[in-house]
């Protein structure tokens, strides 16, 4: 689980993602061939700016393991500002969420992993209203 945190440590910390230089199209997480322009297309980082609106949400009650002390919770999809969908918890009270709602990313304890307590951070989403 360590390694697999370090190696998405850009797109789960920085909100890193990568936009085609050819046609502008972004992509999350980062992508190496645009599929829009195949070879053609030239990627490069992409800093997402973390704001957007739900696009599609369901509540969680019974969670998996590590994550049954945060049942019940907001699951949801975000689109984001750069037009690019991002699945995420929703950090807000389940009868909140609302489709269309803005919100916008923020840096938050995701979970802690089993006995030995390793806290694994990311990012999740907020209301903006």
């Amino acid at each position: 689980m360590v390694v697999r945190t370090w190696r998405s440590m850009q797109e789960r910390y920085n909100l890193i993602g990568s936009k085609c230089k050819t046609c502008g199209t972004v992509y999350f997480p980062a992508r190496s061939v645009c599929p829009e322009c195949r070879r053609k297309g030239e990627l490069e980082d992409y800093k997402l700016n973390g704001k957007g609106k739900v696009y599609t949400y369901s509540v969680v009650y019974a969670a998996p393991k590590d994550f049954e002390k945060q049942s019940p919770y907001v699951i949801g999809i975000v689109e984001l500002e750069e037009g690019t969908k991002i699945t995420s918890q929703i950090d807000c009270e389940p009868e909140e969420v609302k489709i269309g709602m803005p919100v916008e990313a923020t840096f938050r304890k995701i979970r802690e992993d089993g006995c030995d307590g390793v806290i694994s951070y990311g990012y999740k989403f907020v209301p903006t209203e």
